[in-house]
């Protein structure tokens, strides 16, 4: 057992964290910008990304339908249980918000995808991008939705995340694939080409975003609201898997996409409706730590 957690440590979850702490280090030595390299990867590496795996990918309808209802139902029961321990700790409504915020937006790009790939496989990737695909709509729906409703906001702001470029690449994809179309070489290399940079480009972002971030208190809040992420979402995942009767690779991504540390992504959703901004950057920086732990520990019992 320990062997083969070491073997999972250095092998698996490592070399992803080396990426992230060569953003880092290199972001003040270089003077490098999160805001440039995420939007590089969110507009341009990510939609290629996701054109160049599901043009090609093999997913049976009925498989693939019950993947995202699995998929909803987790991440469904990750906001109630946000909901449900901040309301049982007496914490006021702008708390309540961002602990669904923190429960339910897991950074399943950026860690989920080369974290699967390589513990479970290329292979993995398919059901691993159908996920990623699934958790980002309805993670921007909860997350924008709490950060609303504390404000008594609008909710018009939800019906954005249609337009992001890894949505809008999706259709196409499906089309070519349905259709068993042929695409140019040209376009082939290209989306793989940029889709292959994808990875890399958003584990040093992450690094650097991190670099950005001061004035860290990690308290009670910080830390339950974590555990409700890493642990929460892992075990929700396994014991909602079990009606669905999926196992194998489409098991086994959905439950490690459903235990990654809180997205970046999360924190941006905070400042931009000022839903205690620096509580939420701090739990995704302390849950992005506390993975080293709980993923290694997770991917030796998977």
């Amino acid at each position: 057992m320990l062997l083969q957690l070491g073997e999972i440590f250095f092998n698996v979850i490592t070399p992803v964290f080396a990426l992230v702490l060569i953003g880092y280090i290199a972001a003040p030595r270089l003077g490098l910008e999160a805001r440039t390299l995420s939007r590089f990867a969110y507009y341009i590496l990510v939609p290629a990304f996701v054109f160049n795996v599901m043009s090609t990918a093999t997913v049976e309808a009925a498989l693939a339908t019950q993947m995202l209802v699995y998929i909803l139902l987790v991440h469904l029961a990750c906001a109630l249980l946000g909901y449900g321990v901040a309301r049982l700790l007496r914490r006021p409504p702008a708390m309540v918000g961002a602990y669904v915020l923190v429960a339910v937006f897991g950074n399943v790009g950026n860690f989920g995808l080369p974290l699967i790939e390589f513990r479970l496989g290329e292979a993995a990737l398919i059901p691993a991008t159908v996920y990623f695909l699934a958790i980002i709509i309805v993670a921007f729906v909860i997350g924008v939705a709490a950060a609303n409703l504390q404000k008594g906001g609008s909710l018009g702001a939800i019906l954005a995340v249609f337009k992001t470029p890894a949505l809008l690449a999706l259709p196409p994809a499906l089309l070519v694939n349905w259709l068993n179309l042929t695409p140019p070489l040209l376009l082939t290399r290209i989306t793989g080409l940029l889709g292959g940079a994808m990875v890399p480009t958003m584990l040093v972002a992450l690094g650097v975003q991190l670099a950005a971030t001061h004035a860290l208190t990690i308290d009670r809040d910080v830390v339950v609201a974590s555990g409700l992420r890493l642990l929460g979402g892992a075990a929700l995942a396994l014991l909602i898997v079990v009606p669905f009767g999926l196992t194998g690779l489409e098991r086994g991504a959905g439950v490690l996409q459903s235990a990654m540390p809180t997205a970046v992504l999360a924190s941006i959703i905070a400042l931009e409706y000022d839903l205690l901004p620096d509580f939420v950057t701090t739990a995704v920086l302390f849950s992005t730590l506390a993975s080293v732990i709980t993923l290694t520990l997770l991917m030796a019992v998977l």
